[in-house]
């Protein structure tokens, strides 16, 4: 196999909103929407539960996360970097 394949898992890009939790972070992934009848593009805003083992990320910070297996019953992403 090689090194680099391709991977179906989902990747998105966001900023951790809440760090309080062990080896949890909360981050918020922004997307713009456009409106079916008015055409306007806004921003829709969701939360992930990630799963961080080192603590390593705080508030404030901008981290790419990626899908996985489910590691709980709310977390089914990891923090890339």
């Amino acid at each position: 196999m090689d090194a680099k394949q391709k991977t179906n898992k989902k990747q998105f890009t966001g900023v951790v909103t809440r760090d309080k939790m062990d080896k949890t972070v909360i981050v918020s992934v922004p997307r713009f929407v456009k409106h079916p009848k008015y055409h306007k593009f806004y921003k829709q805003t969701k939360t992930f539960k990630v799963h961080d083992e080192s603590n390593q990320y705080k508030t404030g910070d901008k981290v790419i996360i990626e899908e996985t297996k489910p590691i709980s019953k709310g977390k089914s992403f990891i923090v890339v970097a």
